[in-house]
């Protein structure tokens, strides 16, 4: 019997730990790391609640030590892709009549597992298959993960509490109901948290879903399964496979009952898969959603006033966490020549101090780029800035070595034409290229900032002065969707920076915020007449 309104716990972010020497979360994640490390798992898909596995395999092996293989995941083909989709449909059956308060509960539950039992068994997988050192699998894999699933049953009720006026006799109300048939999530590899959420968030609010991770993130995938499952996710809510993508594709976008796309990869096949939908608009029973966070070319820019360490620190940790494999990764910089000689001087003494290699030794600031094909573009690239003598120079890295694990050092380019590749295109890895421009020409430089590129997702203002600052904002206001002042571009914490650009990085549906929600729900107004009228004719037809 339904007879309360409740009010879910509030939520607050999940504090991170520090993983400090001798601190017991650093023991407890490098013994779980051991453990995963000397053994050998299978990981099947998951579909319909039934662990399926074929015949064919591949290897799982880390970036880090890529001839060491760590498991096996089993791929999938045609028939498994329909069995996917006729799973998240039989489930959606139950899922959208069970109680919001049901739906939310298991998703709180699973963040109280993540910040205990589970925390470190996702942060080991997820430096292991994603070579991510233990301080970025912690605010990433642990950390985040845990504030969205807090905060999306916040965002929930939010939602549900929105309801429209009444008037004297009258009662309306506002439905917000689950789209009609099943969502499709493709993730990236490059967080377990995006990835979780990415299902999680159309799931809590009813719907049922297909689940295509990225090969190079199906470790940690299990043990999102894991979770969830002892969470009390039922069958079917979601189902996840690993298949060809092109197949994958052709089958969902033709069918009938495809709802909604939440996606996280690069613009080209987003922009790809915007026009297959299009191609494909009138096989669908409604309008799909479609929801995409996608490349960037993301800027930090000092002017004359700014501190030449806090510059610095942004550019390296900007630019080089997680080896400048994340979305929101500093890539570009603008440097004003006034101040270039001590910024230059700093940031390479900084630098000289990284330390690359295994996320197991945690000393290490660096790992691995994600994979072979990774590192043969970014080794190309900088081979052909080497070339590139009279444009751009590289004043620092620029080595690299694949024979263990696909390793490149932090790698700082200079160039002189504002608008070189290295500029404008999406690298995604440990590049970072900038341009010395002449203190009177900030303005002009603004220009060169926003339209270089085609991307707009982050981008960062550094300056003590505010006017300055008033300037940036207003000139770059369509030039990053999250931006940062006196800070580096990236590190978006659910509740706090609402994340997504526009342009070419997406549809700015803002995910770790109520925003991301709303995409998933198709409202309903219901109106109840308490007394109905009982004569068609208004007072204004009498004689």
């Amino acid at each position: 019997m339904k007879n309360n309104i409740s009010s879910v716990p509030l939520p607050n972010c999940e504090t991170v730990k520090s993983y400090a020497p001798n601190s017991p979360e650093r023991k407890l994640v490098l013994d779980q790391y051991k453990k995963y490390y000397n053994k050998s798992i299978d990981i099947p898909m998951y579909i319909g609640g039934k662990n399926i596995k074929t015949k064919k395999t591949k290897n799982i092996t880390p970036p880090h030590d890529h001839k060491h293989i760590i498991g096996k995941y089993y791929c999938g083909d045609k028939t498994h892709v329909e069995s996917a989709i006729n799973a998240a449909l039989k489930a959606k059956i139950d899922w959208e009549k069970t109680p919001w308060e049901e739906r939310a509960s298991i998703f709180l539950k699973a963040a109280e597992l993540l910040a205990g039992p589970y925390r470190q068994k996702m942060n080991a997988a997820t430096m292991i298959g994603q070579s991510k050192n233990v301080f970025q699998a912690e605010i990433d894999a642990a950390c985040e993960f845990i504030d969205f699933l807090r905060f999306n049953v916040q965002y929930l009720t939010d939602i549900y509490k929105n309801q429209p006026n009444s008037s004297r006799g009258i009662w309306n109300r506002m439905e917000y109901r689950p789209l009609e048939g099943f969502i499709y999530a493709i993730t990236p590899f490059n967080f377990t948290s995006i990835a979780a959420n990415l299902c999680i968030a159309p799931a809590i609010m009813g719907n049922t879903i297909v689940w295509k991770p990225s090969d190079h993130q199906i470790y940690s995938t299990k043990i999102i399964i894991d979770l969830l499952k002892e969470a009390g996710l039922p069958d079917g809510v979601i189902n996840v496979i690993y298949t060809e993508p092109k197949m994958t594709s052709k089958i969902i976008f033709n069918h009938h009952d495809f709802a909604g796309l939440h996606f996280t990869g690069s613009t080209q096949v987003f922009k790809s898969i915007w026009k297959t939908i299009g191609s494909n608009i009138y096989n669908y029973k409604n309008f799909p959603r479609i929801v995409g966070e996608t490349g960037g070319k993301d800027f930090i820019l000092a002017h004359n006033s700014a501190n030449i360490k806090e510059v610095t620190t942004a550019l390296i940790r900007g630019a080089f966490e997680y080896q400048g494999q994340k979305c929101s990764a500093a890539s570009r910089a603008y440097l004003p020549k006034s101040k270039w000689d001590s910024i230059q001087k700093e940031l390479i003494k900084e630098l000289k101090t990284i330390k690359i290699g295994s996320p197991y030794d945690c000393s290490n600031f660096m790992n691995a780029v994600i994979h072979k094909e990774s590192f043969t573009k970014l080794t190309n690239t900088i081979k052909k800035i080497k070339k590139d003598k009279s444009i751009a120079k590289i004043i620092y890295g620029g080595n690299f070595d694949g024979s263990k694990g696909y390793f490149i050092e932090p790698t700082i380019v200079l160039t002189k034409k504002h608008n070189y590749f290295t500029m404008s295109e999406e690298l995604f890895g440990p590049i970072l290229t900038i341009y010395i421009y002449e203190d009177k020409e900030f303005e002009k430089t603004l220009r060169k900032i926003d339209t270089t590129s085609e991307y707009a997702l982050t981008g960062a203002i550094f300056s003590k002065n505010r006017s300055i600052i008033r300037k940036t904002l207003y000139q770059l206001r369509n030039a990053a969707g999250n931006f940062y002042i006196n800070d580096k571009p990236t590190g978006a914490v659910v509740s706090q920076q609402p994340f997504g650009g526009s342009r070419s990085s997406g549809t700015n549906d803002k995910a770790g915020s109520y925003l991301n929600l709303l995409r998933w729900v198709s409202p309903r107004t219901i109106k109840e007449n308490f007394t109905p009228e009982r004569n068609y004719r208004y007072p204004f037809l009498g004689q």
